[in-house]
C-alpha cells in the first residue's frame, strides 16, 4: 500500500474554512486511490476541527527526523508553503526518495500584494507581488516536486509571468461530486446573507463594505435583512450588529446548506484576495445566486455566465443586488448558471484520475523529474540555509533549557 504523509499547518476545519474543505477533499482523493494516510501537525485540536486521526510533531525538533524516517512515506503533502519551510529540508535529508508536494491553498504573495494596494487605495501593480512572501513561496514551489494550484488565474500567473515550469504545477480546483438541484423556490426565500471565517482579513473587509452599502439596499427593499455569518467573530464584528437597520450579525453557521436554502441572495463584495472563494462555490452548489466582485469571481467560471452578477462599482452592486432579489426570472436563470458552472469547471471526474496518475508518474520517474528541475536542485543545495540553520539554532537553544 502506498503511504501519504500530510504535514498540516492546522487540523482541517471544513465547516469553517475553504482551506479545511480543500484539505478534506485531497484526503478523500488519496484515500479513494488506496493510499494509507498519516496526518502530522504541530497544531492543537480546536472545537470545530475535523475528527481525523492525527499525530503530533514539534517544530524545530530533531524528533521529527526519526518519525519521518520510520514512516518512510512514498509522498509527503505540505499544507501551504510555511509548512514546507519548516519541515521540507528535514524530509529531504531523512527521506530523499519521497515525492514532495505542496498544496498552496492560494498564492499568499498574490493576496498580500493585493492587500497592500487595497490599504494604500490604489490599483495593484506587478511589483506589488514581488514581496517577501513571494521569495519564500516561490522558493518552496521550486524545492518541491509538485505544487497544487487551486485557480487557473494563479496557474497562468506562475507560468506566464514568473516562468515556473508547468511540470512543477498541477491545477486542481474545488471538486464537486453529484449534487441535487435545490428545491426551495424563489418565493419561499427571504433576506440577504453574507458568510466568511473572520480569521481571514478579506472577509472582515467584505463586511465593512456591506455595512457601507446596506442602507442603499434597505431603502429599496425595506422588509429585507442582511444576515452575517462567520466563524471566529471578534468584538469589532459583533459591534456592527444593528437590528433597527436589519444588519444582523449571527455568528458561526451550524449548517451552510440550511442557511443558503432559506436565503434569497448572497452578497460578497470581496475587495482583495486570491485563490477560489469557498462561499461562492457553495452558493452554486446549494442553488443560491450571488452578487460579487471581479476578485470574488476570479477563475471561478471560465467564460460561462455567472450565477448572479459581478460588479465592482458600489452603485451598480446595489442595483444588481436589488434586481436579483426582486426578479424571479433573473434569479432562476442565475441559479441554473451556477449548476452549469459546477458541471463544467468543478466536476470531480475532470481532475481526480489525472491527479492520482500524475503523482504515480512522479514516484516512477523522480530522478528524471528532479534533474529537469535544476532551479530546485540549486535551492536544495543551498537549502535557503537561513531556514535550515535558524531551525537548528532553535533546536540547540531548546536543548540547553
Amino acid at each position: 500500500m502506498k503511504h501519504l504523509v500530510i504535514i498540516g499547518l492546522v487540523i482541517p476545519e471544513p465547516a469553517s474554512t475553504a482551506a479545511g474543505h480543500r484539505m478534506m477533499q485531497l484526503i478523500q482523493l488519496f484515500s479513494e486511490a488506496d493510499y494509507k494516510i498519516t496526518f502530522l501537525t504541530a497544531s492543537n485540536n480546536i472545537e470545530f476541527s475535523e475528527k481525523i486521526e492525527i499525530q503530533k510533531i514539534e517544530i524545530n525538533n530533531e524528533s521529527f527526523d526519526e518519525k519521518i524516517r520510520n514512516l518512510n512515506p512514498d509522498v509527503v503533502l505540505f499544507d501551504r508553503y510555511v509548512t514546507e519551510e519548516q519541515f521540507g529540508w528535514r524530509v529531504s535529508e531523512s527521506c530523499p526518495n519521497t515525492v514532495k508536494i505542496i498544496d498552496t491553498e492560494d498564492l499568499h504573495f498574490l493576496r498580500e500584494g493585493r492587500r497592500k494596494a487595497f490599504v494604500e487605495k490604489r490599483i495593484v501593480e506587478k511589483k506589488d507581488f514581488i514581496n517577501d512572501i513571494f521569495v519564500r513561496e516561490i522558493a518552496s514551489i521550486l524545492r518541491c516536486d509538485l505544487s497544487l494550484i487551486i485557480s487557473e488565474f494563479e496557474y497562468d500567473l506562475l507560468v506566464n509571468n514568473f516562468k515556473i515550469n508547468p511540470n512543477l504545477l498541477f491545477y486542481i480546483p474545488f471538486l464537486t461530486e453529484s449534487f441535487e438541484k435545490n428545491r426551495t423556490r424563489f418565493e419561499d426565500r427571504t433576506h440577504f446573507v453574507s458568510i466568511g471565517n473572520f480569521l481571514h482579513e478579506p472577509n472582515w473587509q467584505t463586511v465593512l463594505k456591506l455595512k457601507q452599502i446596506w442602507k442603499s439596499i434597505k431603502k429599496k427593499i425595506p422588509e429585507a435583512e442582511l444576515h452575517i455569518y462567520g466563524a471566529y467573530m471578534s468584538q469589532k464584528v459583533l459591534e456592527l450588529h444593528n437590528a433597527k437597520d436589519g444588519f444582523l450579525v449571527k455568528g458561526r453557521a451550524d449548517s451552510v446548506e440550511e442557511i443558503f436554502n432559506q436565503s434569497k441572495v448572497l452578497l460578497a463584495p470581496i475587495p482583495f484576495g486570491a485563490g477560489l472563494k469557498g462561499k461562492l462555490w457553495e452558493s452554486m452548489k446549494f442553488g443560491l445566486p450571488n452578487v460579487t466582485s471581479s476578485i470574488g469571481a476570479e477563475a471561478m467560471h471560465k467564460d460561462l455566465p455567472w450565477n448572479g452578477f459581478i460588479e465592482d462599482s458600489d452603485e451598480v452592486f446595489v442595483a444588481k443586488a436589488v434586481e436579483l432579489y426582486q426578479n424571479e426570472n433573473i434569479w432562476n436563470k442565475a441559479q441554473e448558471n451556477g449548476y452549469q458552472i459546477l458541471d463544467f469547471v468543478f466536476r470531480k471526474d475532470l481532475f481526480a484520475d489525472s491527479f492520482i496518475n500524475k503523482v504515480s508518474e512522479l514516484m516512477e520517474n523522480l530522478d528524471n523529474h528532479r534533474t529537469e528541475n535544476y532551479l530546485g536542485k540549486i535551492l536544495q543545495h543551498h537549502q535557503l540555509n537561513s531556514t535550515k540553520y535558524m531551525s537548528r539554532w532553535i533546536e540547540e537553544k531548546n536543548k540547553k533549557k
